[in-house]
């Protein structure tokens, strides 16, 4: 009987030194891993909240912060809003639990990014707005090509080729964006100007081709006789013009576009369009990074670096 009880001793001994050495303590495996994950995650982390992906230009935006990022040795971590201001302000709370050290915003709404951009400002990460301004927060540059003065562009072309007589249809983007307002104020800025030039109706179509489409039916059974269409991008554009070859009025209606999209380029050399404003988006997205790299620096930036445009013509 003794040497039972000495032997559940000895049992129950070996069992409580087993426990003691599996304790963690500090220096334990688990934290090694959390460590050499944190190591992992060492460098410079950038947000990037992208209006839409569904859209080609912002995915070449994208593809030049992209190969900025790899190029500094950052991580470049892109999310996509789907057009939706409540989706991006949701994406943008998620990064910023990320610990990123920059935020890159292109906002879907202008007004609607405030609160985000202010969620951004109260965690001390500095905010870069591309290709869309926001209305408020504090943002330390924004980069994007002078959309009012590509709107005016667009209003010279269209004017010298009507002879500055003739109706022109007008096709706006999403009603928050300031690509939309500036674009159109720049189109104004020059065929308000005109005494014969009329705008024949002025209709959003949310940058989107299928709505472009859609508006442009709607247009031509609503409207009567017009000569020209500027749409505030180039998706809007290729819309217009698969609703005006279906009705055979493409040879006599001058379409032009906004953003130089590879569809847009092959439809100008085509002759489908006109003319497009080039925006260069892969070098928005470049000087994005460029930009992170003088902030994480502690270099200042401008509050505002243009990107040079370019009519697109045949």
């Amino acid at each position: 009987m003794i040497t039972y009880f000495k032997r559940i001793g000895v049992i129950t001994l070996i069992l409580l030194l087993l426990a003691a050495c599996s304790t963690e303590a500090p220096g334990s495996a688990n934290e090694t891993e959390e460590n050499t994950d944190k190591q992992g995650e060492e460098g410079v982390k950038v947000g990037f909240s992208v209006s839409t992906l569904n859209n080609p230009f912002f995915v070449t935006l994208r593809d030049g912060a992209k190969a900025g990022a790899k190029e500094a040795g950052y991580k470049l971590l892109t999310v996509d809003a789907q057009n939706d201001p409540s989706t991006q302000l949701s994406d943008i709370e998620d990064l910023l639990q990320q610990d990123i050290d920059v935020l890159l915003v292109n906002p879907v709404d202008s007004s609607a990014i405030v609160s985000a951009i202010e969620l951004a400002n109260d965690k001390e990460v500095p905010v870069i707005t591309v290709d869309r301004s926001a209305e408020g927060g504090e943002v330390k540059t924004h980069i994007a090509s002078d959309n009012v003065k590509g709107g005016e562009m667009a209003g010279e072309f269209i004017a010298e080729q009507l002879g500055e007589a003739g109706n022109v249809v007008e096709l706006e983007g999403i009603a928050g964006a300031s690509a939309t307002r500036e674009r159109g104020e720049g189109f104004h800025n020059r065929i308000d100007q005109l005494d014969k030039v009329e705008i024949a109706a002025s209709q959003s179509a949310d940058f989107d081709r299928t709505k472009g489409l859609a508006v442009m039916e709607n247009i031509i059974q609503s409207v009567g006789d017009f000569e020209a269409v500027f749409a505030h991008n180039d998706e809007m554009a290729l819309g217009a013009v698969e609703a005006l070859a279906a009705q055979n009025l493409l040879k006599d209606v001058i379409v032009v576009g906004f953003d130089a999209t590879d569809d847009a380029v092959a439809a100008v050399e085509e002759g489908t369009m006109a003319a497009t404003i080039a925006q260069q988006p892969e070098l928005i997205g470049e000087h994005a990074i460029e930009a992170v790299e003088k902030i994480i620096n502690g270099e200042e930036v401008e509050a505002f670096i243009p990107v040079e445009l370019q009519l697109i013509t045949k």
